[in-house]
């Protein structure tokens, strides 16, 4: 199963977010193989925002890209080992023929540490440094590795000690085991009266007997003895062998490798982790531990799988899209699709909204559509088409509108959409620059880059109050999108006329057919369309 995102343009207006909405509810019913999640990648318009809420719905989420993420490749660990663990476990997990390169170690549920062969390669090579290792021994480990039984567990859960083997003649165990002064040792031996006394006298943390198949014939007291005396079942050689490998894993974690986090871009993890020494590193989410990367982890890159909608330009789409995987587009603009690796299903007609677009495609694989699924594509058909208005309009859109008005239980199609463009913001009141891009498309014509905003209100009386602020902001978004030309077009939805503010291009201002009311005000009746009104004109004088 994929997660599949369904996202409209960048800024996204009325028509856009009701489009994705509408169609992960159909593609979720037509497709349960995989899930399909309806997202965002710009904010939500007043008026958007108000009309999902008195609907009821929550809207898509916003997303800020597409590209691919370490959560994408990120392994979470089947199998874990506690720090008190002993390296037995470790090295048991690596004999395995299928296992991860690196295994986490816990401490409850916090994480500590990765282990990986390297660690348990130092590990042995620490045992050939020419130097008498010392252990750090936890006593509950010795038989989790031993096959045995305890006589008695001293008062030191924990200790850190050589190792001796009572195996030589007592006056030179003696002084062997009397020159460790500094960590008394742990001995491993035999059924020795001698060496067992002497180890008692000088309190050594613990004692491990082997050979003592018939019990131990050594009359020996350990009543005064401190310390931890286990009866191992193997011979002194085997048990020698465990007894190093009884060690908690802990021990073994001498290197913090670089945190990633699951939000981190693929290729910079990929970096970090090759730059690095380690075989993995560790993924978290903010300060919660969620799993691992190791260098398998990005011998390939996942791409994210996006359906666009009321789009087909990576231009206009959500960052990362050239990252991503394309699998279906579904418009009613003009084609400027990216080029795609597989055949892919794209339905694009020239209606006056995709979600008349996608209401037909309810009907054509007969699934139901909800009172509340009605109000959503309603909403977009009638945004986009401003209320049946719109040039753009056509018999398809009036007959969905018809359709789901009965379906949505609505009785006056005007009264909904007045009450639905009434919720937009105020232009004298809101932020100039965030109204001027929250719907603002880019355009790369004959040469010239431009940009055209939109905002649709319910009068144009006010626009002198505001229109100095919104042309001086119109230039710092020219600058910004390095444009030659930018435009904001403020539609009155009541009247069916329209507003153009506009940047400072005289040369092709004066080949504009429209009414001119002052410096960089244009009066535009009867225009309520960008798509099939105002981009051809501007199209024109271009040509021109």
């Amino acid at each position: 199963m994929a997660e599949i995102f369904i996202t409209g343009h960048r800024n996204p207006d009325m028509d856009s977010v009701c489009a994705a909405y509408s169609y992960a509810q159909l593609k979720n019913k037509v497709d349960p193989s995989n899930t399909y999640i309806p997202v965002r990648c710009g904010n939500l318009n007043d008026s958007t925002k108000a009309q999902f809420e008195r609907i009821g719905v929550v809207p898509p989420v916003f997303i800020k890209d597409v590209k691919t993420r370490v959560k994408s490749v990120m392994r979470t660990a089947k199998q874990v080992l506690q720090v008190t663990d002993p390296v037995y476990n470790l090295v048991s997990l690596y004999g395995q023929s299928v296992h991860s390169s690196v295994v986490p170690i816990l401490e409850g549920e916090v994480y500590k540490g990765l282990l990986s062969v390297d660690e348990v390669n130092s590990f042995v090579l620490r045992e050939n440094s020419g130097s008498r290792p010392v252990y750090h021994f936890v006593v509950e480990n010795f038989p989790k590795v031993l096959r045995g039984r305890f006589m008695k567990i001293g008062e030191l859960k924990e200790f850190d000690s050589a190792i001796v083997v009572g195996a030589m003649r007592y006056a030179v165990f003696c002084k062997h085991i009397e020159a460790l002064t500094e960590n008394k040792p742990l001995l491993v031996v035999g059924d020795r009266e001698d060496h067992i006394r002497r180890a008692i006298e000088l309190q050594i943390p613990a004692i491990v007997l082997t050979g003592l198949e018939s019990g131990l014939t050594s009359k020996v007291d350990f009543d005064s003895y401190q310390g931890t005396v286990f009866v191992s079942e193997a011979d002194t050689a085997e048990t020698l062998r465990l007894l190093r490998l009884s060690i908690p894993v802990t021990q073994l974690i001498s290197k913090c490798p670089p945190i990633i986090q699951d939000d981190s871009f693929f290729e910079e993890a990929k970096g970090i982790l090759a730059d690095s020494e380690f075989r993995g590193l560790p993924v978290f989410s903010g300060d919660v531990w969620k799993g691992f990367v190791t260098r398998r982890c990005f011998l390939e890159r996942p791409k994210t799988k996006v359906i666009m909608v009321d789009h087909n330009e990576t231009e206009q789409s959500v960052p990362g899209i050239d990252e991503a995987e394309v699998v279906e587009i579904v418009d009613h603009h003009r084609l400027g699709a990216p080029k795609t690796r597989n055949p892919i299903y794209i339905c694009c007609e020239p209606l006056g909204s995709t979600c008349t677009i996608v209401y037909n495609l309810f009907l054509r694989h007969h699934v139901t559509v909800s009172e509340q699924i009605a109000k959503v594509l309603l909403s977009g058909i009638v945004s986009d088409t401003v209320m049946l208005k719109s040039p753009t309009t056509t018999f398809e859109d009036f007959t969905a509108v018809q359709d789901l008005c009965l379906i949505a239980k609505v009785d006056d199609m005007r009264v909904f959409g007045e009450t639905m463009f009434s919720s937009g913001a105020s232009l004298a009141n809101e932020n100039p620059r965030r109204m001027i891009e929250a719907d603002f498309k880019k355009y790369s014509e004959l040469g010239v880059s431009f940009g055209i905003g939109q905002c649709e209100v319910t009068t144009l009386s006010d626009v002198d109050d505001y229109k100095e602020r919104y042309i001086s902001q119109l230039e710092e978004v020219r600058k910004n999108y390095r444009l030659d030309w930018a435009m904001f077009l403020i539609t009155d939805v009541v009247k069916e006329n329209s507003i153009l503010l506009l940047t400072s291009m005289p040369i092709l201002e004066r080949k504009l057919s429209y009414v001119k009311e002052s410096d960089g005000k244009y009066f535009l009746p009867g225009v309520l369309s960008r798509k099939k009104q105002l981009l051809p004109e501007v199209l024109r004088v271009l040509e021109e």
